[in-house]
Order: structure tokens, then C-alpha cells, then sequence
């Protein structure tokens, strides 16, 4: 291929085939369950801690519930980077669909189990689990799209893919708004079993990319290794490009799991404050109604990610969008007050948050070769959340010393930390994958 390609003139749809959007509506499927899954977790979270410590003689009060919330948070991350880690280097070494089915399996079973806690301890040991399937999914999804699709659709293919996070995350506000009042939190979560029906999909009508099994076969003529940690790091350039995505990921990662996936306990608090049971039900709905309105902002901030990378560069969307979570996170934590406003400030943080982690979909895939994209891709979104895994526990602590809108303050500084990496980051819009 040559850097001529990508054609921004084309339609992004122009000359695909049939089997493209399948493998674009099974890629975006795992995403979405994936953070379906995620989502089910942050809106029952807290009235399944509450139960649990209740449970355990621990006194349920906000300071214990936002405490133990931020443990159990930060082991999950802890799982979805040893997730993204391990899986990365499978994707690339056995292939994108036989980890994308292995990896959908896992987060689907141990969310499901999740519902069966008894303790605390337990929870968090099965969201540490949910975690390895969850960081292994996408790096194989993101592969697996940014190999099959050709240079002037890889962009958007990969912004819809991310965009269809929102949609999983829209879903599981649906999931909470109808089963929770019903049955309970722990139905919620037994809910989350039922993507593991994808897998029969995955298996029976999706291949390895022909990338992919000509890059098997080039390493085997060449005596390389796929997958080969020592290769990324080795690489001056790679290596590069390793750390600014590390850098990157875990920008991007604080600030979702550390900032945004707090917004349904800002309501909570800001419209139940005494935790009266009377009051818990109409609580819940709006909650569940704002989390929607969050992740529908993010859907369309995803979509605007790729559109901006593919006409403006992948660095200047990512500085973009950078800019905009500095500035609306805090915002949305100070100005947030009612339900109304809540319904207004949500989709723009949603939005904001999306559109980095969209901007990250379009350009991890295309910094690393075929042999070693799925490890590069896995390091740079899920290996980052090793130093991003302190971050909810961070959130926790300040929360109790300062308030929630402080924490959250706090924390958004990190967005200034991508404008320094960035300096080292390559431009790659209107350039060949490499192999």
C-alpha cells in the first residue's frame, strides 16, 4: 500500500463488501457487551456495596461505600490491565477472533458471578476476573477492524467501533432502569452473562484477517516471533511509540475511570443525600435516564473523534479532544445541582470522555505492525491502567477529604500531561499500516 490510499475525498463506505460490515457489527458487538458489562457494574455498584458491607457489619455510610467503592474500582482496572497485557500478546500469537470469542466468554461468565457475592472481597475478586476478558477484547477487535478495512474507512470503522461503547453503556442504563427496581442489583449482573451468545457468531462466521496470517507466515520464513515483547521494546521506534501510547492510555483511562464513571454517584448524592429509602426508586430512574444521556454525548463523541482525525490528523484530535476533557469535567462536577442540569452537563462529559478514548481507537492500531499490533494496541489502551488503577482509590480518598466536585477538579489536571506527550507522538493520518 501507499500513503496515496487513504483517500479522504471517498465516501468511508465506498467499495465495501458485505463480510466488512459484518466484522464491523461483530468487532463493535464484543466493544459493546464489553462496556455494557463495565456500565452494569458502575450504576449498581453502590447499593451492592451498601448490601454487601451491611452484610459484613461494616456501617454502609457515603465515606464506606466511596472507599471500598475505590478498592474494589482500582482491582478491576488492576484485572483489565493484566487483561490487556496478556490478551495483547495472545491476539497476536493464536489471532484476533479466536481471543475476541476467548475474551467475550470471560467477561461475560464472571459478570454474571459477580451477581453471586456475598462479601465485599468476593465482588472485587470477580470483577478482577471480569477484568482479564474486558482489557483482552479490544485490543483483538481493533485489530482485527483496522486489518480488514482499507486505508480510507479504517478511521471511522474504528470510531464506530468505539462509539459503540456508548450504545453498551446506553443498554446497561436500560438493563438498570427495568431490572433493578424489580429484582435487585444482582440480577443486573446476571444479565451481563447473556453476550457470551456472541461467541457462536464470532466462531462460525469471522476469520483471521489476511494480514494477519501473512504476517504469521512472514515471521515464521524470517524466524521472528508474533507477539514479541522484546521486538517492542528493542525498536527504537517502537519503543517510541509504545511509550506514547502508555502515556496516552493512561491519560485517557484516569480520566474516564477516575472522573466520569463517578457521575451516577454525583446524582445519587446530590438527590438522595440522607439515603432515604422512599426516595430510592424515583433516585434510580433518574440516575439510570442520566447515565443514558451521558453515554448518548459519548456515542456522537466517539463518531466526531474519527470524523476530526481522519480531515484533521490523529494528533490534533487528540489534542482537541484533551483541551475539551480538561475543561468540562470540572465543570460538570461544579455545576451539576439538580436532575435538569444534570440532563444537560452528562452528554457533554460523555462526549468529551469518548471522544479521547475514539481518538485512541483510530491511532493505537495504526502505530504498531501487523506481527506485534494486537501487544502494542493491548499495552498502549490496557497496560496504561496499571498506573491508572490508583486513580478511583485517589478519587475515593479525595472525595472524603474535599468533596466529590474537588476530587474531580483534582484529577483533571492529568489532561495537561497529553500535551507533553504528544510532542513525541508520529502523525500517521494519510500512511499505510505498517507491517
Amino acid at each position: 500500500m501507499q500513503p496515496s490510499e487513504e483517500v479522504t475525498a471517498k465516501r468511508w463506505y465506498h467499495g465495501l463488501t458485505g463480510y466488512h460490515w459484518l466484522v464491523l457489527f461483530v468487532a463493535s458487538c464484543g466493544w459493546l457487551f464489553d462496556t455494557m458489562d463495565q456500565w452494569l457494574y458502575v450504576l449498581a455498584r453502590q447499593p451492592a456495596l451498601r448490601e454487601l458491607l451491611a452484610r459484613q457489619g461494616i456501617e454502609p455510610t457515603d465515606a464506606n461505600v466511596g472507599y471500598y467503592s475505590g478498592i474494589v474500582q482500582a482491582i478491576f482496572i488492576f484485572g483489565w490491565a493484566t487483561g490487556g497485557f496478556l490478551f495483547g500478546i495472545v491476539g497476536d500469537r493464536l489471532g484476533r477472533t479466536r481471543t475476541m470469542a476467548l475474551t467475550v466468554l470471560m467477561y461475560a461468565g464472571f459478570t454474571g458471578l459477580s451477581g453471586l457475592s456475598q462479601t465485599w472481597g468476593q465482588f472485587a475478586l470477580f470483577r478482577f476476573l471480569t477484568g482479564l476478558g474486558v482489557g483482552g477484547e479490544f485490543a483483538a477487535g481493533a485489530s482485527l477492524v483496522a486489518e480488514v478495512f482499507p486505508p480510507h474507512a479504517r478511521a471511522t470503522a474504528l470510531g464506530i467501533m468505539q462509539a459503540s461503547s456508548a450504545l453498551g453503556n446506553i443498554l446497561a442504563g436500560v438493563i438498570n432502569l427495568t431490572v433493578a427496581p424489580n429484582w435487585g442489583w444482582r440480577w443486573v449482573f446476571a444479565v451481563g452473562i447473556l453476550p457470551a451468545l456472541l461467541v457462536f457468531v464470532i466462531r462460525l462466521f469471522v476469520k483471521e484477517p489476511e494480514r494477519w496470517e501473512e504476517a504469521k507466515e512472514r515471521a515464521r520464513l524470517e524466524n521472528k516471533q508474533l507477539g514479541a515483547l522484546s521486538e517492542l521494546w528493542n525498536t527504537p521506534h517502537l519503543r517510541r511509540n509504545l511509550l506514547v501510547g502508555i502515556g496516552l492510555g493512561a491519560i485517557g483511562i484516569i480520566g474516564f475511570w477516575g472522573i466520569s464513571t463517578w457521575s451516577p454517584d454525583l446524582l445519587r448524592n446530590l438527590l438522595n443525600p440522607e439515603n432515604l429509602p422512599e426516595l430510592k426508586p424515583d433516585v434510580d430512574r433518574k440516575v439510570s435516564w442520566a447515565a443514558m444521556a451521558q453515554n448518548g454525548g459519548a456515542f456522537f463523541g466517539s463518531l466526531f473523534a474519527a470524523w476530526l482525525a481522519q480531515r484533521a490528523g490523529r494528533r490534533f484530535a487528540i489534542k482537541f479532544s484533551l483541551f475539551l476533557c480538561f475543561i468540562v469535567a470540572p465543570a460538570t462536577f461544579h455545576l451539576t445541582h439538580t436532575f435538569r442540569s444534570a440532563m444537560i452537563f452528562y452528554p457533554l462529559l460523555g462526549f468529551s470522555m469518548l471522544s479521547l478514548l475514539g481518538c485512541y481507537a483510530v491511532y493505537f492500531p495504526e502505530i504498531f505492525p501487523t506481527r506485534l499490533r494486537a501487544t502494542g494496541t493491548g499495552f498502549s489502551y490496557n497496560v496504561a491502567r496499571y498506573i491508572a488503577a490508583i486513580a478511583p482509590w485517589t478519587f475515593g480518598t479525595l472525595r472524603a477529604l474535599y468533596g466529590i466536585q474537588w476530587a474531580a477538579t483534582i484529577i483533571s489536571l492529568v489532561f495537561l500531561l497529553g500535551f507533553v506527550v504528544l510532542r513525541y507522538a508520529p502523525e500517521t493520518k494519510g500512511k499505510p499500516l505498517p507491517e
